[in-house]
């Protein structure tokens, strides 16, 4: 298999330099950025991503790992985001079905009229669904619930209600997408940090100035278009455009917490639906583990590794151990992480995180720039089709159709065999199987306790595009998300095996361990 000569960072960079003028430049490498990448270049158009640390380093790695329609929005009468996600989550599962699975969600209920209340509801989102439902929502008895979620809280515990939503590993998507985006031939470049926005002479954005921080060599692209997607960072480049503009966006922090499946030792996920603050907690099962999430703090500053407080910790820990006999602990969390939603600012000062925009805008600047901002994970797809068609109703790109609503994603196959760990590689799993046969020390553990592979780590190098320690372990194999102790014990194996694919030196894998300790460090109370 040859394919890593087409995910090689040095031939993406040489064809990179070879194209005078892009169609599309788009700026940031999270669901959006890649999203727009993909979508541009199956349409045709000549299209080029760079992103200044790796794919899907900040939010889009940070999620509830939740496919989703959005039930809370159901309650804000908020129907054509609801639908519109519903459909997404539809065409995800299809898409990309090595990652997205059908996943039951159980809403207890401890008085008598939640039961009649959530179905009701649920029912509504069963409709919203319409032929991309993934199964009826229904009441199911006290002890059925019992018998699904034996750790649940039994006193005054009337029964539940069930419904289905998505759930999936964001980050891996991320990389697959990324993967679809260059097999169709778009350039993407991780560790490429755009340093300022080149101009002509009526002031009109033509292209960009970025930095490879790999070798600290500048580089000029041309571009019909650039398209700011960096999230949180969206503000950063708004400044570069016009110094001084307008804050676009309000970071809103959310925390997710993670715990042995021994709290919630089920395949069957708790959604509660409502906690002090208004918002929807959800315990879903995720990998070998239980992620506990989330919170909706406004923030006043971006971060590529923001941290959870002590105060949402605490939160969540308080509001799990309601629902839940066997209660968890701070000593009981395997890992901590944080992720901030690059929500569209409030137009007046009174805005609470709660209010704000869920949905999407495209703001375009005098200077021609496109941003996006706002959406989520699940609706990735449509905020791609949007903005390219505005890119073409300004006059920039000749008009071509979208095509992604049936494209398979890198890896995709139909797969209900998760008890592999190496399920999340789909279609390149029997790949990874003969790197084993050629080199069997490929098939030995990285660490004895947990299930991730040596080849695991040479494959990411060769044909995922990563670039660091930290590359691999939090967003290849996703062990700094799951267990952020065991992490660190990895580090100096997984440095060395990269060495060796990248040729590096011992230098480098010194400083990438101590880099990578004192990262991970943070994902541990």
């Amino acid at each position: 298999m040859k394919t890593e000569k087409i995910f090689n960072r040095a031939n993406l960079l040489e064809k990179a330099n070879q194209v005078n003028e892009w169609d599309v430049i788009v700026i940031g490498g999270g669901s959006t950025g890649l999203g727009i990448a993909l979508d541009s270049v199956t349409r045709g158009y000549k299209t080029l991503l760079l992103e200044q640390l790796d794919y899907a380093k900040g939010t889009s790695s940070r999620s509830t790992k939740l496919v989703h329609g959005g039930v809370r929005y159901l309650a804000q009468a908020n129907f054509s985001l609801v639908t519109e996600a519903l459909k997404e989550r539809g065409l995800l599962e299809q898409n990309a079905p090595h990652l997205v699975k059908n996943q039951t969600f159980l809403i207890p209920n401890y008085k008598w009229w939640e039961g009649i209340y959530y179905t009701l509801g649920l029912k509504t989102y069963d409709f919203l669904a319409g032929k991309l439902s993934l199964g009826a929502s229904k009441h199911v008895s006290r002890d059925e619930t019992i018998r699904k979620l034996p750790t649940i809280q039994k006193d005054k515990l009337k029964g539940s209600v069930s419904y289905q939503d998505g759930q999936f590993d964001d980050s891996r998507l991320a990389i697959n997408i990324a993967q679809t985006a260059i097999e169709n031939g778009a350039s993407l470049l991780n560790y490429f940090k755009v340093k300022n926005l080149s101009k002509d002479a009526d002031n009109k954005v033509s292209g960009v100035i970025a930095i490879d921080r790999e070798t600290q060599k500048e580089h000029t692209f041309k571009g019909k278009a650039v398209i700011n997607a960096t999230g949180v960072f969206a503000d950063d480049i708004l400044q570069m455009d016009k110094p001084g503009a307008k804050k676009r966006i309000q970071p809103s922090q959310g925390v997710h917490l993670v715990f042995d499946k021994s709290f919630l030792p089920s395949e069957d996920a708790i959604m509660i639906p409502k906690t002090d603050d208004g918002r929807v907690l959800f315990a879903v099962p995720w990998h070998d583990k239980v992620i506990v999430g989330t919170t909706d703090e406004m923030v006043d500053k971006h971060t590529a590794e923001p941290n959870a407080t002590e105060k949402e910790v605490d939160f969540i820990l308080e509001t799990f151990n309601r629902f839940i006999e066997k209660k968890a602990t701070r000593e009981d969390i395997k890992s901590i992480y944080a992720g901030l939603r690059p929500l569209a600012a409030p137009e007046d000062e009174t805005g609470k995180t709660k209010e704000i925009s869920r949905g999407h805008k495209i703001l375009v600047s005098d200077t021609g720039l496109i941003s996006i901002t706002g959406g989520k994970w699940t609706t990735y797809r449509k905020m791609a089709d949007d903005t390219l068609n505005k890119v073409i109703s300004l006059g920039k790109i000749p008009k071509k159709d979208c095509v992604t609503e049936n494209l398979a994603i890198h890896g995709a196959i139909k797969t209900d065999e998760r008890e592999n760990h190496l399920y999340v590689y789909g279609s390149d799993q029997p790949h990874l199987q003969e790197l084993i046969k050629d080199n069997p020390n490929l098939g030995e553990k990285i660490h004895p306790d947990l299930k991730y592979l040596n080849v695991e780590v040479v494959w990411a190098a060769r044909h995922e595009m990563a670039r660091t320690v930290e590359d691999v372990l939090a967003r290849r194999v996703r062990v700094l998300f799951l267990d952020a102790k065991k992490s660190i014990d990895m580090a100096p194996k997984v440095a060395e095996i990269m060495a060796k694919e990248l040729g590096k030196d011992k230098k480098w894998i010194d400083q990438q361990v101590d880099e990578y300790k004192a990262l991970a460090k943070g994902y541990i109370v």
